[in-house]
């Protein structure tokens, strides 16, 4: 009898214990690192020390490479990253992009292709099987929450990034770098995605390439669209701080749920120097 008069006593208190548990609290959750300043994410590295491993090219499904990682594990798991080089690009295209965004709190494999000459689809394939092989069979699985993964590739691998996130919708995030494809409708695509173009690229126009995928991907998607302002379709293939810097806020405000990120990609940035167009669906997350 105690009991059962202690019960209805103790709902109140359960009701209370249970307030932190919102959507706010679970993207707090997955936040690593300090409060991003436009300092930090501008920055050739993050706050995370980093190490490597090298992947063998006999690896299936994709033709080896390179997974970069924090070495520190103080804040738990990280989500992960797959990058994609392009049409005769090797995995050294990409490279820098690897310790850059896993100092900022992720794990990035940069894989090489099978071929040289893969085509974009193939890529897609290749991109979904490196994450496989991060979360199940690598060195560093531990590391990495397998429920938060995103891709991203140059040219023809930017086809393959979106062709990945049309056929894997668990993605967190895509980000096509001057993408390539010779499909431009993507509308069956869920996944938060920012499309990289290149003003002056004359390989994949972004009037032919670019623009179409984003307008059109989904209105309700959570979407961007970024043009590098006087770049060429090889600007993604050297270090370059404007696609880090969007990069970086894009990948952590949807693969860690982390909005503290949203103040670099809400409000639009303004045309300048580095950017000639930009266009997006915010706010995000709504």
């Amino acid at each position: 009898m105690q009991l059962r008069k202690l019960i209805p006593a103790l709902i109140p208190a359960l009701a209370l214990s249970l307030v932190g548990v919102t959507p706010a609290h679970a993207e707090e959750e997955y936040r690593r690192g300090p409060a991003p300043t436009n300092s930090s994410i501008e920055a050739s590295r993050g706050p995370f020390a980093t190490s490597s491993t090298t992947v063998s090219s006999l690896v299936s499904g994709f033709g080896g490479g390179t997974i970069y990682y924090p070495t520190s594990t103080s804040e738990g798991t990280f989500g992960a990253v797959a990058i994609s080089p392009g049409f005769t690009g090797t995995e050294s295209t990409i490279s820098w992009l690897g310790p850059r965004l896993a100092s900022q709190g992720f794990v990035v494999i940069t894989i090489a292709t099978n071929s040289l000459y893969d085509q974009p689809d193939s890529r897609a394939s290749q991109l979904l099987a490196a994450l496989d092989y991060v979360t199940q069979r690598s060195d560093v699985r531990s590391r990495v929450d397998a429920s938060r993964l995103g891709v991203m590739g140059h040219s023809m691998g930017g086809g393959g990034t979106m062709r990945a996130a049309e056929q894997r919708p668990s993605l967190q995030a895509a980000i096509p770098l001057t993408g390539w494809h010779t499909d431009k409708t993507w509308g069956g695509n869920r996944v938060p995605t920012l499309v990289v173009g290149a003003e002056d690229d004359t390989v994949a126009p972004v009037s032919s390439h670019s623009i179409p995928f984003y307008t059109s991907l989904p209105s309700t998607l959570d979407k961007a669209y970024l043009e590098l302002n006087g770049a060429s379709h090889f600007a993604p293939n050297s270090s370059n701080t404007t696609i880090a810097k969007y990069s970086i806020a894009w990948l952590k405000r949807f693969i860690d749920n982390d909005t503290r990120y949203e103040q670099f990609l809400c409000p639009s940035p303004a045309n300048s120097s580095l950017i000639s167009d930009y266009r997006d669906t915010c706010p995000h997350g709504v």
